[in-house]
């Protein structure tokens, strides 16, 4: 499991002008089962998407992502291996 933090490099009128094709993006990648929960951090500095990848997988998804492609935010990744969640959430286990 990945966490991906984004970190916005330009100003936030930038960041509006993308964030519709962002959001497709993200709809893209939830339809394929990778992406988990994703959100504004708080300030409003970037984002952080949970990812059901591998790191490998989740550095190529994030090309696609129009932040990354027009250098609105830039990505960092911490890898995780899930020990214990939340009952409904069991089948992230497997």
């Amino acid at each position: 499991m990945i966490i991906s933090i984004l970190t916005y490099v330009k100003p936030i009128q930038e960041v509006e002008k993308y964030l519709q094709p962002h959001n497709s993006y993200l709809d893209n990648y939830y339809r394929e089962q990778k992406f988990i929960a994703s959100g504004r951090r708080n300030p409003r500095t970037g984002g952080v998407i949970l990812m059901d990848t591998t790191l490998d997988e989740a550095q190529k998804i994030s090309k696609h992502d129009p932040f990354l492609i027009n250098g609105i935010a830039n990505y960092a990744f911490i890898e995780f291996v899930p020990s214990k969640v939340a009952p409904y959430l069991a089948d992230l286990l497997k």
